[in-house]
């Protein structure tokens, strides 16, 4: 394959870009390679080309479940879960693995190739988790996947949680994940979140603690995840998602936290889709955003990434994993409209993501595989703006989805003009 006449970010002017038995081969600027005869030549024409989009956020186990068994009246996450726990009784292996198959090739039609997900741990049976393992690796040659083992049910508030965690790690789970807020006491929420940093350790593995997904200005186990990572040296390698309660914390405190977030190199993601909803449904009115203080962790040099979390289940009825509709929704809920912050956007459901799941292989660099995204836009700005659509999803050097964007026609004084939303 070639691609002419890219624009890359972080580089001057346009570049083609050979690709090699499905890797980066040579990236240059435009004019200096030569296509090959035999070679698939795409023409970007100017348009943004970036690496793959990545959900690290996810709840395949769930998705695509709305109204299954029933609709979530109240709106609330509490009725979520109540629903979640009916939902369990009836699951099936085929159902979690054909609704989860769908969201991942909705997903890759939006651009992503890479995702996490979590998978309930604490059923008895490990269902979800057996699921997801086996769509990981049916899936395998459209999208990586990280599977997270989530005490859904907590660690605590039953007999034999920490076995059930300790069996999906022996599963296969990539992630040890958390759920402190929910324990029955700051105590038990404090040892949730040393016993996913001890079972981390004991599998090689990485740590992504749902954290604080409340408007309690006192829920503040965010600080316990940092100090985990920051004593047990896994800087860098520990996740706290969600941190909504983080909105609402005094500015004292929050000053304090953030250098120790920094410290710890803890990453942060957050999920606008569900929490803008979800969250301060308590406030009446003047009502406090459902989101985390994005702009100040950024700025504190905190990495900070986007996840779609849920996808029509009981807890977001809607979406169709856009990550540009992720990105749109979080420039709005987090004040996030400074140009440069535009592009900050890009950076968090892109490389900001790659660096929460460690990943490797990842990036337009010669030798890398040749995974990519040909944007319909010609500036991060645009892609923003426009939620635009993904021309061109490429796995491995082959493109695995293919969109032709609307055609607008307007007629208007016996003319026809296209209409197409660009300056």
């Amino acid at each position: 394959m070639f691609v002419k006449n890219a624009r890359l970010r972080g580089r001057d002017a346009l570049h083609d870009i050979h690709i090699r038995e499905g890797k980066f081969y040579r990236v240059a600027p435009a004019a200096v390679l030569a296509a090959p005869e035999d070679a698939r030549v795409i023409d970007a024409g100017g348009r943004l080309v970036i690496p793959p989009l990545c959900d690290p956020h996810q709840h395949l186990d769930a998705t695509l479940s709305v109204g299954n068994p029933r609709y979530n009246m109240s709106g609330t996450l509490l009725e979520g879960i109540q629903i979640w726990g009916e939902r369990k009784q009836t699951l099936t292996k085929e159902i979690i693995k054909e609704n989860a198959i769908k969201a991942i090739k909705w997903e890759v039609a939006n651009g992503v190739l890479r995702m996490r997900t979590h998978a309930d741990a604490t059923d008895r049976s490990l269902l979800t988790v057996e699921a997801l393992a086996e769509v990981r690796e049916e899936m395998k040659d459209l999208v990586d996947l990280q599977i997270v083992a989530f005490p859904q049910d907590c660690v605590f508030t039953f007999e034999g949680g920490t076995d059930l965690m300790d069996r999906a790690m022996r599963m296969g789970c990539d992630v040890v994940g958390g759920l402190p807020y929910i324990e029955f006491s700051r105590e038990d929420g404090v040892a949730d979140v040393k016993f996913a940093f001890d079972l981390a350790e004991k599998y090689g593995a990485l740590v992504d603690i749902h954290c604080d997904e409340n408007t309690d200005d006192q829920s503040r186990f965010v600080e316990v995840v940092a100090r985990e990572a920051i004593v047990r040296g896994m800087e860098g390698r520990a996740t706290a998602s969600h941190t909504t309660a983080m909105h609402n914390y005094n500015n004292d405190y929050a000053f304090k936290l953030m250098g120790v977030l920094q410290r710890a190199n803890l990453n942060i993601i957050t999920n606008p889709y569900p929490n803008s909803v979800l969250q301060n449904r308590t406030d009446g009115y003047p009502r406090r955003r459902g989101c985390t203080r994005v702009d100040e962790l950024l700025a504190a040099g905190v990495n900070v990434c986007i996840g779609h979390d849920d996808l029509m289940d009981p807890w977001y009825p809607m979406g169709k994993g856009s990550m540009l509709g992720a990105a749109n929704l979080l420039m709005h809920t987090a004040q996030l409209s400074g140009y440069d912050q535009i592009g900050q956007l890009l950076d968090m459901i892109t490389v900001n993501s790659a660096r929460t799941m460690c990943l490797e292989d990842y990036g337009i660099e010669e030798g890398n595989s040749a995974d990519f995204v040909v944007l319909d836009a010609d500036t991060p700005f645009d892609a923003v703006r426009l939620t635009c659509e993904c021309l061109y999803v490429v796995r491995r050097g082959k493109i695995v989805c293919e969109t032709a964007p609307a055609r607008r026609e307007l007629r208007f004084g016996g003319r026809t003009e296209t209409i197409d939303f660009k300056l």
